[in-house]
């Protein structure tokens, strides 16, 4: 087990391809069988790519074989959200009526990871339509489990990415997040995940139609990589960031900043907002708060960030906008109980009625942005919450009003993050009654360098979890393998 192929970082197996140690087919048919081990019991990959990624790693050898220099990721295999197009896979997002959507062209992501050498090897399971609640459970394909415990929802909506690379079955994930879910699933799986800033990446979003979406879509979703160890991440950013004539969103900044000056000041937040923090989560940013005073940077605790409340409720009002005129033929995709997280939603929130409140909400946003800025000016960095509790179970924010509230207050951080526009990485912190604990660390915009560099301090001083090897009837007794 612990010579496996699989069971190595990204960053490894990429230079063992490289260097002929292995073939990129040897690693391929390593990632299958643990795929054929894993999978019927934790249900992450959807639609599995076994021939497509055989032919890929045969195409790798032979360019080894010829003297090509091969890429950074080269012969790595990686998953794919259900929402991301692959060519000529359908791009279902988990529902049945979208079963025969085949994808005419990569999603610039996952052009960009190919390019580098990486090997898509399936996509993953995602919420139906993305929009079923925070739990990875599709209408086409069932639920997610947590590999840690059973009784636990995974998060989402990269779920399936997140319990992929938490088990071996890929070295690396692609996943996006409009409000926490690459950082939620990273935390509750026991990964690391990244949020860039929007423009960091390409992307193209428009996969049922030649339009765009909405102001809200463009500015909140951003892809983003998922990986078992800093480092790895780190890999997939830098061969991610970029531009692509199909996204004039994207911007040529560099991947790498100027270092600041003197001690790096970092916020520490324990209860955004102050509405309570579960003590597992608070006893995860303080380690991770003495890890980084230990690397050397200045850690101060704050009250608060800058308007939380005021974000969270102008995020629900512009998003909820944009949505409601769809609302009644998208419901109809999400299948039996599908519609209750999006209808609760909808109910507590109702939508902008006109254009001059809607121009106010819109200024107010960039506000909110402004107010961040000038917070982010004085402290580069902030730690905080994913998810201010330990993973729930399975379906919670969809039971009852009770269950959505409690479940969009514990993510309220990612929620506000996203709205104003900022990076966050994702850590895990150790595990607690054998589940993942993490924190988030938040960057400046386009700083995404800054917030990896502090979640590598926190990674080398509280250590990797996965992957993780779930056995045992409750799943409760899985247990991390170690990483080569």
């Amino acid at each position: 087990m612990q010579d496996a192929l699989w069971q190595r970082s990204a960053a490894a197996q990429a230079a063992a391809v490289r260097s002929g140690e292995v073939s990129a087919v040897e690693l391929v048919e390593s990632h299958l069988e643990r795929i054929a081990a894993v999978n019927p019991q934790v249900n992450a990959v959807t639609q599995l790519l076994a021939e497509r990624a055989r032919e890929a790693a045969e195409r790798t050898d032979r360019g080894r074989a010829a003297g090509d220099v091969l890429g950074p990721l080269s012969g790595v295999p990686f998953t794919v959200k259900e929402s991301t197009p692959i060519e000529g896979v359908p791009t279902t997002f988990g529902v049945k009526r979208f079963r025969d959507l085949v994808a005419a062209a990569d999603a610039p992501p996952v052009a960009r990871l190919r390019a580098a050498g990486a090997i898509p090897i399936g996509h993953s399971n995602i919420p139906t339509l993305i929009l079923a609640g925070m739990h990875t459970r599709s209408e086409l394909f069932g639920d997610t489990v947590n590999p840690w415990d059973r009784g636990r929802t995974p998060g989402g909506s990269s779920g399936g990415d997140a319990v992929a690379v938490a088990t071996g079955m890929a070295a690396l994930g692609l996943g996006n997040d409009s409000g926490g879910s690459i950082r939620i699933p990273a935390q509750f799986c026991g990964v690391a995940g990244l949020k860039p800033t929007p423009g960091r990446f390409p992307a193209d979003h428009r996969v049922l139609g030649p339009d765009d979406p909405g102001p809200a879509s463009q500015m909140l979703v951003t892809d983003g990589p998922l990986a078992r160890n800093v480092a790895d991440l780190r890999l997939a950013y830098e061969v991610l960031a970029g531009t692509d004539p199909r996204d004039p969103r994207a911007v040529p900044v560099p991947a790498y900043g100027d270092p600041l000056p003197g001690k790096v000041k970092v916020a520490v937040v324990t209860d955004p907002g102050g509405h309570g923090v579960h003590p597992t989560v608070a006893a995860s940013l303080r380690a991770a708060a003495d890890a980084l005073r230990d690397a050397g940077y200045e850690v101060c605790e704050v009250p608060d960030v800058p308007r939380l409340d005021e974000a969270l409720e102008a995020y629900g009002r512009i998003t909820v906008t944009e949505f409601a005129p769809n609302w009644p033929t998208v419901r109809t995709l999400l299948g039996k109980g599908g519609d209750r997280y999006i209808e609760m939603a909808m109910e507590r929130t109702p939508p902008v009625t006109g254009a001059d409140e809607l121009m106010r909400l819109m200024g107010r946003w960039m506000n909110i942005r402004r107010s961040w800025a000038e917070f982010l000016d004085e402290y580069p960095l902030v730690l905080g919450p994913s998810f201010t509790e330990p993973p729930v179970e399975p379906g919670l924010e969809s039971r009852d009003g009770a269950g959505r509230d409690r479940v969009a207050s514990a993510m309220r951080l990612c929620t506000a993050t996203s709205f104003v526009g900022v990076p966050a990485v994702a850590v895990p912190t150790g595990l607690t009654d054998g589940l993942p604990c993490g924190v988030q660390i938040i960057g400046r915009p386009f700083r995404e360098d800054l917030c990896l560099d502090a979640a590598q301090a926190v990674e080398d001083r509280l250590g990797v979890l996965t992957p993780v090897d779930p056995r045992g009837d409750g799943w409760g007794d899985g247990a991390p393998l170690g990483q080569g």
